[in-house]
């Protein structure tokens, strides 16, 4: 971005009246310290859309009821490299240890549900699927449904398409781009259908009570690298939405470097042999009242 005009310097009031209406709806608080990161990317949007001033800008922002430009701001402010079998320890985790003891523990004939939540562009969620077709040895012996969820529409269109770049599937084995990818004429590599349609998509917004209402009843939910761009209250409400979307006895996976333990009680750590997980306790039908959610 060159340097802004008069017209698209932002001021210290303006800033701020964005910031409090950013974080009432997506829970992410930038400090003064991100005001030069957060002043670049509202110029590129104001570029973007023809508006000359940010009071023109930030009203038609809001007003946009299809939620779009929102979605493109924070898709900006929250660009994170997403590649398949990142942070692969985990998904070991996933087919060794937490599905497993899911699978003795739950009824015979119950689906297991797990949400990948963000998924943006779609690599976390079929990671799983392949590793459960891959990895897991009672695939055979156990329906599982598997759900992408993000705040931001655009990815999710990305995601439902499944087609990928050299860069999103390198470190995948030879094997498994044979076997679950086919090329495409115009460049990049998709997903094979049948895989595509073992998982489903959805905007959601992990804040908004609404939207989480209707997220219920998963056994393993992904949620990695999120917390990290909110405040303590909005973590504890994300910590607390999370909680409620859990079946008793489910896990929750951070990041490698979020814990749980700093932001809820509500959780057990639970230490297996590849990775640390949260798990909701077994006896537990609903949380306790937190007066911070």
């Amino acid at each position: 971005m060159n340097t802004p005009t008069p017209d698209q310097v932002i001021s210290d009031a303006e800033f701020v009246r964005f910031r409090d209406y950013f974080y009432q709806k997506t829970g992410i608080h930038f400090a003064e310290s991100k005001r030069y990161f957060v002043d670049k990317r509202i110029v590129s949007r104001m570029e973007a859309t023809g508006h000359k001033t940010f009071r023109t800008w930030f009203t038609f922002m809001r007003f946009d009821m299809s939620g779009e430009e929102l979605s493109r701001l924070t898709e900006l402010m929250t660009v994170n490299e997403t590649y398949f079998f990142r942070e692969s320890y985990q998904f070991d985790c996933l087919v060794n240890s937490a599905l497993t003891e899911l699978h003795e523990a739950r009824p015979r004939g119950r689906t297991l549900r797990i949400l990948s939540l963000p998924c943006s562009t779609g690599e976390e969620p079929y990671s799983i699927a392949l590793y459960l077709l891959e990895y897991w040895p009672h695939i055979h012996a156990r329906d599982v449904e598997i759900h992408g969820a993000d705040i931001d529409g655009k990815v999710l269109a990305k995601a439902q398409e499944g087609i990928y770049s050299k860069s999103s599937i390198r470190l995948l084995p030879p094997e498994l781009l044979e076997t679950y990818f086919r090329p495409r004429p115009a460049g990049g590599m998709q997903v094979v259908e049948d895989v595509r349609a073992c998982v489903s998509f959805a905007k959601v917004n992990v804040i908004n009570r609404q939207d989480m209402g209707r997220y219920r009843g998963f056994d393993v939910i992904f949620c990695r690298n999120l917390l990290i761009y909110f405040d303590d209250v909005m973590r504890r409400q994300a910590a607390a939405a999370l909680y409620d979307a859990l079946n008793p006895g489910g896990f929750v996976f951070l990041g490698h470097s979020e814990s749980m333990s700093r932001i809820s009680s509500m959780y057990t750590p639970r230490r297996f042999p590849d990775a640390l997980v949260y798990q909701k306790s077994t006896a537990s039908g609903g949380r306790h009242a937190n007066p911070d959610c």
